[in-house]
């Protein structure tokens, strides 16, 4: 039986990491290997940071290599930034435009990152190589924890 992220206490895990600190990167190289090795569904976790209008380059992330540069117009991770909102990807290779990164990736969680001024600061992405890995409690609750981390800075 796979390991479930238990999100009470990483969010616990979390706050007590961070508290204190306001660098963005920082608090995404912290919140990648927290979350990454908190389920074992979460094959590849990692941020992409806006960079430039339209533009996504790859931030601190936990397991092989990403993608470098993403524009808002392909990708799942494009599509979250684009339009500001989750998107939870099933199968990864029903998705029009996906960017294969990994080809072992079969779906796919990406959540839009703000500050406390609501600027889209980037995406959190989270490969699977199960399909279906995700549902709608995941989304929820990552939405919450970045939240409350990236929400005060």
């Amino acid at each position: 039986m796979m390991a479930r992220v238990d999100y009470a206490q990483l969010a616990q895990n979390i706050s007590a990491l961070c508290e204190g600190e306001d660098d963005g990167v920082t608090l995404m190289a912290t919140l990648a290997c927290e979350i990454h090795h908190s389920d074992d569904r979460f094959h590849w976790t990692g941020f992409y940071r806006v960079v430039a209008p339209e533009l996504l380059k790859i931030g601190p992330y936990q397991g092989g290599h990403g993608c470098l540069t993403i524009p808002f117009s392909r990708g799942v991770c494009g599509a979250a930034a684009r339009m500001e909102t989750v998107q939870l990807v099933d199968d990864v290779n029903a998705f029009a435009d996906h960017i294969a990164c990994s080809s072992t990736t079969q779906s796919e969680l990406v959540l839009p990152v703000w500050n406390g001024a609501g600027d889209l600061l980037g995406v959190l992405d989270i490969d699977s190589d199960f399909p279906a890995a995700f549902d709608q409690n995941d989304a929820v609750e990552l939405t919450k924890i970045l939240a409350s981390v990236f929400g005060r800075i």
